[in-house]
């Protein structure tokens, strides 16, 4: 008999966790072994990878055009493009957090990963379901804060 195929996880990571995952040291910073490792997909559309290079680029940051663009390299081969066909409207308290829902319905996505109340507030939309970071490191990674 053939061995069942495990289902790999595609998750659209809001700006502020992705952030937070490449910039900073702390549990978060799991998520980036956790989608090297092949554990998940994550999955970028158009309008959520300009607002992350946007953000990038706060001065805040600190970031030079160099590190921003070295940080997007080593990164990008390892997220899905999702072409967003209908944009999402309406659905979030935040306008401006449609995007994630799109992206994710776009990516057949099964998480998105956020940290952000407006989104949280949710819980699902349809099949898609909507988790603080540490909920989805401890869930499906198997990563306990300590």
């Amino acid at each position: 008999m053939g061995q069942k195929k495990k289902k790999i996880i595609r998750v659209v990571l809001d700006t502020n966790v992705l952030v937070s995952a490449l910039l900073f040291e702390g549990s978060l910073a799991s998520l980036v072994e956790g989608w090297k490792q092949g554990r998940f997909i994550p999955i970028f559309s158009r309008a959520t990878f300009q607002e992350f290079k946007a953000v990038l680029s706060y001065p805040k940051f600190k970031l030079s055009k160099e590190e921003i663009a070295a940080l997007l390299e080593e990164i990008l081969p390892f997220f899905e493009v999702a072409e967003v066909q209908e944009e999402i409207r309406g659905i979030c308290r935040d306008p401006e957090d449609d995007k994630f829902i799109s992206c994710a319905l776009a990516g057949s996505a099964d998480w998105i990963i956020s940290g952000d109340l407006d989104l949280l507030a949710l819980k699902k939309f349809g099949s898609l379901r909507i988790l603080k970071p540490s909920d989805f490191l401890q869930r499906l990674i198997g990563f306990q804060p300590q």
